[in-house]
């Protein structure tokens, strides 16, 4: 039996979908919750662990559980804010920016597996639908 709940599906077709990330991520030595932070961190260059929240979409003590394994693996250094000495501030360390370019070509594969699996219509569908649900959540927040 199948679920009519949106949510009960969402979820469930995100875990399968991590599943699937997490391996092809595999060895990289990230998963795709770290490597999705990364590429966050990468983008912005220095950026304070409140903003990365806003930006992700996190809690920032969420941010700040991750930001502290990341440093651990040394692929991000941690500094005091320019902005604010009050606030954490995180940027992609040189490990970072390499386990990212060992980890974006996994990624893209992941990526290309299951846009031929879907096909690329259903694939840009489900892109659209995606981004609509995210755009009708953040108008509620």
């Amino acid at each position: 039996m199948t679920s009519e709940c949106y949510c009960a599906l969402l979820r469930q077709a995100a875990r399968l979908s991590t599943e699937r990330y997490d391996a092809a991520l595999a060895p990289s030595g990230v998963s795709v919750a770290q490597y999705s932070m990364l590429r966050k961190i990468e983008a912005a260059g220095p950026i304070s662990l409140t903003r990365l929240g806003d930006e992700t979409r996190l809690e920032r003590s969420t941010v700040g559980r991750n930001a502290k394994v990341l440093h651990r693996m040394g692929l991000i250094d941690v500094a005091a804010s320019e902005d604010d000495a009050r606030e954490t501030a995180v940027a992609l360390s040189p490990v970072g920016a390499r386990t990212l370019a060992k980890a974006k070509p996994l990624w893209l594969k992941a990526q290309k597996a299951l846009e031929g699996e879907l096909g690329s219509a259903v694939a840009h569908q489900l892109r659209a639908i995606l981004q609509a649900v995210q755009a009708a959540q953040g108008e509620r927040t």
